[in-house]
């Protein structure tokens, strides 16, 4: 069966851009609109239910920091699947960063399907 991608992104075309080219690649993307509504779609989902989450970086409510933290914080028995960072700011800091707030790699910004599927490949096998 397809993976499951939890593709959180706070802007609409930004969000409709990245489904359809995930969705290229031949996996079944949810999505969430911000970082509170992440960790509250993942937190009410069943384990295991989700494969891999895309995170946004800067992003209204709670930034993707912030949201990594919590979901790795849920004590549920799938709270260390793979987070990916979306972020514009692919310098060495911001990546650091996102590796410091317990992500596991990261996509620069515009997405590239190429690069989509080298970090599924990478992380789902």
């Amino acid at each position: 069966s397809a993976y499951r991608v939890l593709l959180v992104e706070h802007i609409a075309l930004n969000q409709e851009i990245a489904v359809e080219l995930l969705s290229m690649t031949g996996v079944q993307v949810e999505v969430a609109d911000d970082g509170a509504q992440v960790v509250e779609k993942f937190g009410n989902s069943p384990e295991g239910y989700f494969d891999i989450i895309f995170m946004d970086i800067h992003m209204p409510v709670m930034d993707g920091y912030e949201a990594t933290k919590a979901i790795r914080a849920l004590g549920r028995a799938d709270d260390s699947l793979p987070i990916i960072a979306m972020t514009a700011d692919a310098f060495e800091g911001d990546v650091q960063k996102c590796l410091d707030a317990g992500m596991n790699d990261h996509l620069a910004k515009p997405l590239d399907i190429g690069e989509c599927m080298r970090v599924l490949q990478h992380h789902l096998g």
